[in-house]
């Protein structure tokens, strides 16, 4: 990573918070978010939710949202890197385009010096389910068979190179179990197979698992987190269980390198402001997700992190695109 490049963009973030503009200079043109999926994903819910209540607090902005999906992310995440900084764009971020891809493959934008971090929005954690008919019931449990029984277990994965993938190729290589990876097309058919028992496992995020969890289709085992979920609070963590697996998806606010100050420092102050309450923010936690929030530097910090945890799961684990 390039640390100088990262430090000149938490000093900018740093300069934002300390000269907010006003409602009279900013913003004075609408502004376009540009979503870098399909409609309907966390992502998307997202950037809507933030403007339907900057709308309902009476804030006069004009938010414009744009899905531009395409190459798992790259099209429309570097149609933003390429966008002038005027405070006009902004990128509706994630784990995958920004932490996850630029280890797997070639991308035509650099992560850390194309884009100016502005708020994390949404974290989602993974959780490790299992089908009823694996003699499992704690993750201990599942590696002590998986021991018993090498290359016989099969996981399930929305895809090479997904959190999910990433997240089993970091438990088998903490827990040292063999383990067969079984590659989908998406969250869905995989999710779909693990219940009719043509795979044993798989991490799945917590908001799409827990309808199978609920109908006892698959059985929990650990969540990817440092503290366990509201909506699963039965479940412990895989660190409880001795396994430091701490993997998830996340959302988030960016601009265009070099955009202004006074547009970052708004844009977060405005996330903040309309996000944080409970009644808005619960609309992911009751989900199994976290609205963190906080300032342009806390999230610069965040996505460095995430990059270097998902870098070295990739080199150790051998991950490649196919």
């Amino acid at each position: 990573m390039n640390r100088r490049s990262l430090c000149a963009g938490i000093a900018a973030a740093l300069i934002a918070t300390a000269a907010p503009a006003s409602a009279q200079d900013y913003p004075s043109k609408p502004l376009k978010f540009i979503v870098p999926t399909a409609p309907a994903g966390i992502g998307d819910m997202l950037v809507r939710l933030f403007q339907q209540k900057l709308s309902e607090s009476g804030n006069p902005a004009t938010i414009v949202v744009e899905n531009r999906a395409g190459a798992a992310g790259v099209i429309g995440t570097d149609a933003v890197a390429k966008s002038a900084p005027d405070g006009t764009t902004f990128l509706v971020g994630n784990h995958a385009v920004l932490a996850m891809l630029p280890h797997l493959q070639k991308i035509p934008y650099n992560p850390i010096k194309d884009f100016s971090p502005v708020v994390l929005g949404v974290t989602v954690p993974n959780i490790l389910v299992v089908h009823p008919s694996v003699p499992a019931k704690s993750v201990q449990e599942l590696v002590a068979y998986a021991k018993a029984n090498p290359g016989k277990l099969t996981y399930a994965s929305q895809g090479h190179g997904a959190s999910g993938h990433i997240a089993a190729e970091l438990f088998k290589l903490h827990a040292g179990i063999d383990i067969v990876h079984v590659p989908y097309k998406g969250a869905a058919p995989a999710a779909q197979d693990l219940a009719a028992g043509h795979v044993h496992m798989m991490f799945d995020v917590v908001s799409l698992a827990l309808g199978p969890i609920q109908s006892g289709r698959v059985r929990p085992l650990g969540v990817t987190t440092k503290q366990r979920v509201t909506v699963l609070p039965d479940v412990p963590t895989m660190i409880e269980q001795g396994t430091p697996v701490e993997i998830g998806a996340w959302f988030g606010f960016f601009a265009p390198a070099g955009t202004p100050p006074a547009a970052i420092a708004w844009l977060n102050r405005e996330a903040n402001k309309v996000l944080s309450p409970p009644e808005t923010s619960g609309r992911f936690v009751n989900q199994g997700a976290a609205v963190p929030l906080g300032t342009p530097e806390s999230f610069a910090q965040f996505v460095e992190a995430e990059s270097n945890r998902y870098g070295d799961v990739i080199r150790r684990a051998g991950i490649k695109m196919e």
